[in-house]
């Protein structure tokens, strides 16, 4: 008699922890104004939504301050203040995180064009090869992942904060910014008025493999099934790529990218685990959009 009642008290007790509200906290913006991570929330948040059902209720909040990723992958792997981010991947950071193969922007990050100095853009005209982008130095935030893919391909990077890279770049301090598809437009538009020599590069894309994905803490699997299930019932239905195109077709129309010069450089950080053969949770800009 004992024994039964034990076990239905921890029947009662596993049960209430399944559907107890789980608290998801992800990385504050830098500021009200910095909306680049709109649509990653907005996965998050459907993800988490469509899984009610079956894994409970959930609460999505903001860190309490801002970190920058270097940051954040310190304070994930801890699992304290920080219990999901969103980043590229990378073979080490795999090894830290746990990552949720399903690329959240469909490799759009990949596709860079530049913020530059409007007076340097016949310079910019005459790099028509990897090894004249080597004579070049672009610009990037600490931390940021896609540095070492530059410095990787021989090619000079000159690290700052993020706000001081739109008035280095004006300042000659480095000749390009390259920034996602989904950011370059924006970014330019905010700070045109007051930088009026900054300027959008007209031919030049910088094109490299880079999925960007949600980790979690290398122990949380439960949260890291939730999402990854939550993502892939938004694939199946269409939901997905309706966000996609809702946040991104106005940016990848103006980007006009088949009529620009690409130059591809690899990405030699990527894990052999990266999905590249679904076609389906990939972006080809290429095509007739």
């Amino acid at each position: 008699m004992i024994v039964r009642i034990n076990t239905l008290f921890l029947l009662i007790i596993l049960s209430s922890a399944l559907h107890a509200e789980v608290v998801v906290t992800y990385p504050k913006a830098r500021s009200a104004q910095d909306v680049r991570s709109n649509d990653l929330i907005e996965l998050l948040t459907l993800s988490l939504e469509v899984t009610k059902e079956t894994h409970g209720a959930y609460k999505l909040q903001a860190s309490g301050d801002f970190m920058n990723e270097k940051r954040q992958r310190v304070e994930l792997s801890k699992g304290e203040r920080l219990n999901i981010m969103w980043s590229s991947t990378s073979t080490a950071l795999e090894e830290s995180l746990l990552p949720i193969r399903i690329p959240l922007r469909k490799g759009l990050l990949g596709y860079r064009i530049s913020l530059i100095n409007k007076n340097n853009q016949d310079n910019i005209d005459r790099v028509k090869t990897l090894n004249d982008l080597r004579g070049l130095t672009i610009g990037q935030g600490h931390g940021w992942g896609d540095s070492a893919i530059y410095e990787s391909n021989g090619i000079k990077v000159k690290e700052a904060d993020y706000d001081s890279l739109f008035k280095m770049v004006v300042q000659n301090r480095f000749d390009l910014f390259p920034r996602g598809i989904n950011e370059v437009f924006d970014e330019y538009r905010e700070r045109a008025v007051k930088a009026p020599s900054l300027a959008i590069e007209e031919n030049l894309l910088i094109v490299y493999l880079w999925p960007y994905y949600f980790f979690t803490n290398k122990k949380d699997w439960v949260l890291a099934d939730r999402i990854e299930t939550g993502l892939k019932k938004i694939i199946s239905d269409g939901t997905f790529d309706k966000v996609f195109l809702r946040h991104h077709s106005v940016s990848i129309k103006k980007a006009n990218m088949s009529k620009r010069r690409v130059l591809r450089i690899q990405n030699v950080f990527l894990p052999e685990t990266v999905p590249v053969d679904d076609k389906s949770l990939w972006f080809d800009p290429f095509k007739e959009f």
